[in-house]
């Protein structure tokens, strides 16, 4: 009898300290579920899941108003293309397409958030950064606007609850905030919703570009008053600008090392096609982008957008009816097959 307890009790022990096969099954990770994307930083780059990484991107400013069905087919042919992040705008309209994901008070807007919510994870699936940018609007009619700092405090709030979930994006406080019409968003303002967002969710990246060069006394304002994470300027948009960019990226930094603080440098936003007079061609995206990359930038974005001519194709500002890729130009296809020739060769040092 001694003999037989002495076994029960070993086999009891035995089944309450080794786990079923279903217990291990859900203990143990899911060999098919990928990995969750994580952006960080790392001195002057970025970082995916602690690996440094060149942030290639294209704009898709109005990915909101597309269809699940066009997201994945301009999502594939990015990755093609070696694209490794988006550009996407939390409150955007195109012509009477209001897609935002977010009102004028800052709160939830159905189904735009919810879309937005089904891009992070699909892109989060992929491997893909996401860049979420918030505006006070631009003066235009159709332009959803953020015109207090209490809707814009709130917008931050409801993008942060909606997403928190996901560490593949980054947030845009404020689409070049030194413009000083209704997108003007002061230092003051900026510091306080990035300390909004930090009390929130503490290891959220946030930047707000710039719309132009920055000047020095605005460059020290981002990085030692509003202490953002890193700086997004838009570059001038003539013909003269690709030649410049490495010089323009060296004197960021040297500055930067001049104010003991040194972030990475994103350009975000550089010139595009339909803009103006000046038609960017294939080699002049390459030649940028070789520039951004000899001055030590950290990401770089292939710009798209309306063209300014009521029959020329709106590319990511209205993907309501055609997707992306199907409203690209030929010098643009061209210049895409450019593009990854510079990047291969990056990579390849």
């Amino acid at each position: 009898m001694t003999s037989f307890i002495r076994s029960f009790l070993t086999c009891l022990a035995m089944a309450v300290l080794i786990p079923t096969v279903a217990d291990a099954a859900v203990r143990s990770p899911d060999p098919g579920r990928p990995l969750s994307t994580h952006l960080g930083i790392e001195g002057t780059h970025f970082t995916i899941n602690s690996k440094p990484v060149f942030l290639y991107g294209i704009s898709y400013y109005g990915a909101l108003g597309a269809s699940e069905d066009f997201m994945r087919q301009d999502l594939a042919d990015m990755q093609r293309d070696g694209f490794n992040w988006i550009r996407v705008w939390a409150n955007w309209s195109s012509s009477s397409n209001n897609v935002s994901a977010i009102d004028e008070k800052g709160e939830p807007r159905s189904p735009f958030l919810q879309r937005l919510q089904w891009l992070m994870a699909e892109c989060d699936r992929r491997g893909v950064v996401v860049d979420v940018t918030l505006t006070r609007g631009n003066g235009s009619r159709s332009s959803p606007r953020l015109q207090t700092l209490a809707a814009h405090r709130q917008a931050v709030e409801t993008l942060i609850h909606g997403l928190k979930t996901h560490a593949n994006w980054y947030l845009d406080l404020s689409n070049e905030r030194n413009v000083r019409d209704a997108r003007f968003t002061s230092i003051q303002d900026l510091k306080e919703l990035r300390d909004l967002v930090k009390q929130l969710d503490p290891t959220r990246l946030v930047t707000a570009s710039d719309g132009g060069d920055i000047s020095k006394d605005a460059l020290q304002g981002y990085l030692l008053d509003a202490q953002l994470d890193f700086i997004a300027p838009h570059r001038p948009r003539d013909q003269d600008s690709p030649a410049q960019t490495e010089a323009k990226s060296r004197e960021y930094f040297a500055w930067m090392k001049q104010f003991g603080r040194v972030t990475p440098l994103h350009y975000q936003e550089p010139f595009r096609r339909g803009y103006g007079k000046w038609q960017p061609t294939a080699k002049d995206y390459a030649a940028d982008l070789r520039g951004a990359i000899a001055g030590g930038a950290a990401g770089w974005c292939f710009h798209n957008g309306s063209s300014r001519s009521s029959e020329g194709p709106q590319r990511s500002f209205d993907l309501t009816r055609k997707r992306l890729y199907e409203q690209l130009d030929q010098e643009e296809l061209a210049a895409l097959k450019e593009l990854q020739t510079v990047i291969a060769s990056r990579q390849a040092k």
